[in-house]
């Protein structure tokens, strides 16, 4: 390939819907591993780490009906959208690829000796609300398609494949309380292939891709947010103190 050639490839490359949203994610990646590394820091790291699971409870227990009601909001758009049909496509055929995660994190509660009916009963904090909320907004009140920044971000930082040998190391529990941070380890990569095929063969608008960027940068805020206020280990006589609230 002559070199003209390559750096017209390369350029048809980078102008790509996946590459652009990669891109936008990258301005948010050092806030967010900041936070990742004060969330995963040794000392106390047993109690946090059941707060960690919690708090992905509360969160991932929204992604199946967030994907169900955007799958429902493009069938109503119908056939005039051209975005609509094969959003939607991948949005029923995600959320079966989701479903019952949320169950995963109540066993590995369970098996980290803490009370999942407890969680169930606890009101989810300000920072999972905002996450999820802001997704229920876009999709009823702008467009579905935004949904796609969501997953792109929350997919796009998942678990270091190393990450459930070093937490076990650090807690002390047993392998059976990981199961989350393993499977999400190795399931993301190959969720995260096929949302930038999805990306690069839709008919996407400028401001479509707006949408869902602005989607994703959101989301990687509000990731920011939930680490550092999971990281913050409650005051001694906290009532949150080693528990799953």
């Amino acid at each position: 390939m002559s070199a003209a050639a390559s750096a017209a490839a390369s350029a048809s490359t980078a102008s790509t819907a996946s590459v652009a949203l990669r891109a936008k994610l990258a301005l948010a990646r050092p806030a967010v591993t900041a936070a990742t590394d004060a969330l995963w820091r040794p000392a106390g790291l047993g109690p946090r780490y059941l707060r960690y699971l919690a708090a992905m409870h509360q969160l991932i227990r929204a992604s199946v009906p967030l994907m169900e009601r955007a799958a429902v909001r493009c069938a109503e758009l119908g056939p005039a959208d051209p975005v609509a049909g094969p959003l939607g496509r991948y949005l029923r055929e995600h959320a079966e690829e989701e479903r019952g995660h949320d169950d995963w994190l109540l066993a590995d509660l369970a098996a980290a000796g803490a009370d999942p009916a407890e969680l169930l009963a606890a009101v989810p904090p300000p920072a999972v609300a905002e996450l999820a909320g802001a997704q229920y907004y876009w999709i009823e009140h702008h467009h579905p398609v935004a949904l796609l920044g969501y997953v792109a971000a929350l997919e796009g930082n998942a678990p270091a494949p190393w990450l459930a040998d070093r937490l076990a190391a650090g807690t002390g529990l047993p392998p059976a309380a990981f199961r989350t941070v393993r499977e999400h380890a190795e399931l993301d990569g190959g969720h995260l292939a096929a949302l930038d095929a999805l990306l690069d063969a839709l008919p996407l608008t400028a401001a479509a891709e707006a949408a869902i960027g602005l989607s994703a940068l959101h989301t990687a805020h509000g990731i920011t947010r939930l680490f550092l206020g999971l990281a913050a280990d409650p005051a001694p006589g906290d009532p949150t103190e080693g528990g799953t609230r």
